[in-house]
């Protein structure tokens, strides 16, 4: 058996239309989804781009060991795993951290194809050394130019040559990430008098960005919208390859993502992450070398993902468990006849697969890799940054979520069966309940051996 595995960063699950999204454009992917297990509560671990990479990578929870930094050398992936066994792997990526810095991401990939021009944004612009990006961005023509165009074409060249071995295909795009320019006719099939002016997010709630505007917000939301239905299109040329290929007899396929973004909800959040305000009440900007991370909530917006998974002869389903994004690898290791090591933590969701009927995770844990206020982290773009409030971990239960704090009153307790858009926060009515949740991050520590400094400050939930 085969494996195909694709990831979409920030590609939120209440935007793919097999997911119940009204006015999303997703028609290659809802037909994935009509042949798969489509699973309804499927959350990040580690968090954002890079931890969740290296969870991919090693079915681990890798937020307890490792931040944003290269994958340790002796922690095996899931790459050479099947490379060792025999199996042919490639990977076609376009996200721009795998190799930058010596981060290594790229362990275990017998074939190793990497497509630059992906940071854009105003963050990576100001930097001298990331110019490539921008001179390869200024050189699009057609939308063929595009990174998830580029990057699935070189996936779709890869099997014309290899389609009749055994192998595991891993397509990584960094799209529907910011910058949001796809060609301008996805964005007007949600905003059809569009401008075509490209908002950058504010990383912050966008009410505190001087001249900035509610509409300008709706603006990005429809330029992300495009981008989702441009890699929709994209990811449906491939798989329609694959048909063409016969390979949906013995090929597995995987779609999934890392996070999720937020679009102004709870009171205007505009990013995935939260800048401080300065002391003149201005936000801190990307690029800017001072910039502090202040408090950012982990709601369901961030940490909610799709997760697609295809297996030939199994009926096609609904899994409402609950499951993380470790459990992915072991997944792909138990399709293609591979044994799963000790040392993955995650779980295979095979056996999910062929009977939803089996109970899912009693919790899952979503963070930012464990450090405490003051220290100095990579995060979101590989800039260096200070913790200026400590990190949010959200722990989630089948019906409960605490947005855990170690800052005195920070916490938050929703109650998801009625409060899905975690609008009224309980942990002032239901404290006993938030402790018992706030529990299972405790036990969550020892279990992944949390060094002490990190671990002995999140074991008191203060109010």
């Amino acid at each position: 058996m085969n494996v195909i595995w694709i990831v979409a960063d920030t590609f939120r699950q209440d935007h793919l239309g097999a997911y119940g999204k009204a006015h999303i454009h997703t028609p290659a992917l809802d037909a994935l989804a009509a042949k798969s297990t489509r699973f309804t509560r499927h959350y990040a671990a580690g968090f954002p781009t890079m931890p969740t990479r290296a969870d991919h990578a090693t079915g681990r929870w890798t937020m307890s060991f490792m931040g944003w930094e290269p994958i340790p050398d002796d922690a095996e992936t899931l790459a050479e795993m099947l490379a060792r066994q025999g199996a042919h792997t490639a990977a076609m990526v376009d996200t721009p951290f795998y190799l930058r810095g010596g981060m290594n991401y790229d362990k275990g990939f017998q074939t190793f194809s990497m497509y630059t021009g992906q940071e854009g944004s105003v963050t990576r612009l100001i930097e001298k050394h990331h110019h490539e990006s921008r001179d390869a961005r200024e050189a699009w023509r057609f939308e063929a130019d595009r990174n998830v165009a580029q990057t699935v074409t070189r996936a779709m060249e890869w099997l014309q040559i290899h389609y009749k071995e055994e192998f595991f295909l891993y397509v990584d795009t960094w799209d529907p990430h910011e910058p949001w320019d796809a060609p301008s006719y996805y964005t007007e099939m949600y905003m059809p008098d569009y401008d075509g002016e490209v908002v950058q997010p504010i990383y912050g709630h966008w009410q505190d960005s001087p001249g900035f505007s509610e509409e300008r917000v709706r603006k990005a939301l429809a330029t992300y919208k495009g981008e989702v239905t441009m890699v929709d299109t994209w990811v449906g040329c491939l798989l329609r390859m694959v048909e063409n290929m016969g390979l949906m007899d013995n090929t597995a396929i995987i779609f999934t993502s890392d996070h999720g973004f937020y679009f102004g909800e709870h009171g205007g959040l505009f990013g995935k992450l939260t800048f401080a305000k300065q002391r003149d009440g201005s936000l801190y900007g990307h690029g800017d070398p001072g910039a502090v991370w202040d408090f950012s909530p982990l709601y369901e917006e961030i940490v909610l993902v799709p997760l697609l998974v295809y297996v030939p002869g199994a009926a096609p389903g609904v899994y409402d468990g609950l499951t993380s994004a470790i459990d992915v690898m072991p997944t792909a290791l138990e399709v293609m006849g591979r044994p799963i090591p000790d040392s993955v933590e995650g779980a295979s969701l095979l056996s999910k697969v062929h009977d939803p009927a089996l109970p899912g995770r009693e919790f899952t844990v979503s963070t930012v890799p464990f450090a405490n206020p003051g220290d100095s982290v990579d995060s979101v773009d590989n800039i260096r940054r200070r913790l200026g409030m400590a990190p949010v971990t959200t722990v989630t239960t089948d019906e409960w979520s605490l947005l855990y704090s170690m800052d005195t009153g920070m916490s938050q307790l929703y109650h998801l069966p009625t409060d899905a858009g975690q609008r009224s926060d309980l942990i002032g009515r239901r404290p006993a309940t938030a402790k018992d949740v706030h529990e299972r991050l405790v036990k969550f520590m020892a279990d992944t051996n949390l060094p002490e400094p990190l671990r002995a400050p999140r074991g008191e939930l203060r109010l």
